[in-house]
């Protein structure tokens, strides 16, 4: 769940520009009846900016965890064990500290931090705990008849240092499940949580070292000035996440050295409802999808393609659904972010007051609190503003269109999502968006479920971004797949070679390309069924045959 971020720039304000200002559109939450924390600041408008984070020399962070990586220390897999229990330990017994963290950035109810930071953090890692051993264990891939008397082996070696640039919105779950990722790879690991989200960066910061090893897991705390900083190093990995913009630095910044890097990043992810759905389930979904977190969701749905008698539809289900979860005046709901600064509550407001004749349910607003209520648009045009860049809060535009295949014109003739979003009971429309469509992901009848399935890679294409992670896909992420071929010194076996060697004759070569030539033998797949049946048969057999024997006895 992608962030991208940006900081309030009033003159009254104390100055905290994010690397990620560039970025037009910003990504999280409100900060309401919050505590200071230590090195942090209360501006004029309540929200705590952390100013002064703890001092720490870049370079000796960067070659600290670097040599304990080319000391051999991160390799083993029992140091990975040994640090990714602490991890789980460091979940368990800090639970109420990590949502109390994000309730004093967010304002985050506690359904919501545990299930969409805690409680998955806490699943992933006992995910990749149990399979760890699997996972790292060197594979053996099936071999060729040239090299039937050889070992074939591929290895999973980690990339070595990692860089793991979080964001604000989801700050917890967005940098430390990678995080646990490269460990569980053996890689030695830094990571830059968001100083927007100013509690929960103090408490990884503070709490890590407690329990992590501190020479190769090491958290830098900071603003714009150390990300760049670090970005001036050389890593052998980067991952990093938020928005395209920043993405691009940080891309940039790794071509410099050939780094490899996972870049997380967002985009409008559409819905497309047909006329055969269930339209309450529906409706709650989608609201659900694009509510948590007021919104500020990297694949929360952006807009909504449909016929105008299924908006109609949607809007009269979601006037009732809306009022049942969040009452009379959704802004007394306890369950309702707000928008993490006043220069983001102005480009909502921006984005409202340029719809006020689209608005349907909601539209309300209050700067003080930085509130924007549930909002739903009906006959929005392309050409609105709305439409121009991802809304990252809590409106939701609804573009009528005929059809499924005007549907599909519109959502192609724009950049790929981080998701696409499908409500239909029909298969062939199921298959037409598989087919036609391109995405990050696609999650059929549901939206943001296909997150929480672990055997689901999660990342994006093109302007949403590049690289995958979740379950073993995190682990692979962070790890270099090394193909070894090992060969002995038997007489055979070079003697089966020896064409290679000059002179070269078309006997040889002839010999050697009997010996390289692809062949496809009857496959194996079914034979474990096939001696099953046969034991099966031989056993009844037997016991046919000994029970004649006995009858024949008597």
């Amino acid at each position: 769940m992608p962030a991208r971020t940006e900081q309030d720039a009033s003159a009254s304000d104390v100055h905290v520009i994010d690397i990620e200002d560039i970025e037009p559109v910003d990504k999280g939450a409100a900060v309401i009846d919050v505590h200071i924390v230590e090195g942090a600041t209360m501006t004029t408008n309540g929200t705590i900016t952390n100013t002064k984070p703890k001092p720490v020399n870049i370079s000796e962070a960067v070659e600290k965890a670097r040599d304990a990586f080319n000391r051999g220390v991160t390799k083993s897999l029992e140091w990975r064990r040994k640090q990714l229990n602490a991890l789980a330990r460091m979940y368990k017994e800090n639970y109420n500290a990590m949502v109390d963290a994000l309730q004093k950035d967010l304002r985050r109810s506690k359904t919501e931090a545990v299930l969409l930071e805690v409680e998955y953090l806490i699943n992933d890692l006992n995910n990749t705990l149990y399979y760890l051993d699997e996972w790292a264990k060197p594979e053996r891939p099936s071999k060729t008849f040239v090299n039937i008397l050889d070992d074939v082996v591929i290895y999973n070696d980690p990339y070595g240092l990692v860089l793991i640039i979080g964001a604000w919105n989801y700050p917890l779950q967005l940098l430390l499940l990678p995080m646990a990722g490269a460990i569980a790879a053996g890689n030695a690991v830094i990571v830059k949580p968001s100083e927007l989200a100013v509690a929960s960066a103090r408490f990884v910061a503070e709490t890590l070292p407690k329990y992590l090893d501190s020479d190769a897991i090491i958290t830098i705390e900071g603003g714009p000035e150390e990300t760049t900083e670090l970005l001036k190093h050389r890593f052998d990995y980067i991952f990093y996440t938020g928005g395209t913009n920043v993405g691009r630095i940080v891309y940039s910044a790794a071509t410099k050295n050939l780094t490899p890097v996972t870049l997380e990043l967002g985009g409008k992810s559409p819905t497309y409802i047909d006329n055969t759905v269930d339209m309450e389930v529906t409706t709650k979904r989608i609201l659900w999808g694009k509510f948590i977190n007021v919104g500020q969701t990297c694949i929360a749905p952006d807009y909504i393609l449909c016929t105008k008698e299924i908006q109609d539809k949607f809007v009269e289900h979601a006037k009732k659904i809306l009022k049942e979860w969040y009452g009379e005046d959704p802004q007394k709901s306890p369950d309702l972010c707000r928008i993490i600064n006043d220069r983001h509550f102005s480009r909502i407001q921006s984005l409202l007051d340029a719809s006020k004749d689209k608005i349907a349910i909601g539209g309300k607003s209050d700067p003080q609190e930085r509130y924007v209520s549930p909002t739903i648009l009906t006959n929005v045009s392309a050409n609105d503003k709305i439409m121009e860049d991802e809304i990252f809060g809590p409106i939701l535009p609804i573009v009528p269109i005929e059809n499924a295949y005007e549907a599909i014109k519109f959502i192609n003739a724009r950049e790929h999502p981080l998701v696409l979003y499908l409500f239909s009971k029909q298969k062939n429309i199921h298959k037409l968006f598989t087919e036609q469509t391109r995405s990050g992901s696609l999650c059929v009848n549901d939206t943001i479920m296909f997150y929480g399935v672990d055997t689901l890679p999660f990342g994006g294409v093109g302007n949403s971004g590049m690289g995958a992670y979740h379950g073993k896909a995190s682990f692979d992420t962070f790890t270099h797949k090394k193909s070894c071929l090992v060969k002995d010194f038997a007489a055979i076996g070079e003697k089966l070679a020896s064409g290679r060697y000059p002179p070269y004759t078309d006997g040889k070569l002839n010999f050697i390309s009997t010996l390289m030539r692809k062949r496809h033998g009857p496959s194996l797949k079914f034979l474990p069924y096939l001696v099953m049946f046969a034991l099966g048969a031989g056993v009844a057999y037997g016991i046919t045959a000994w029970q004649k024997a006995a009858a024949e006895d008597v």
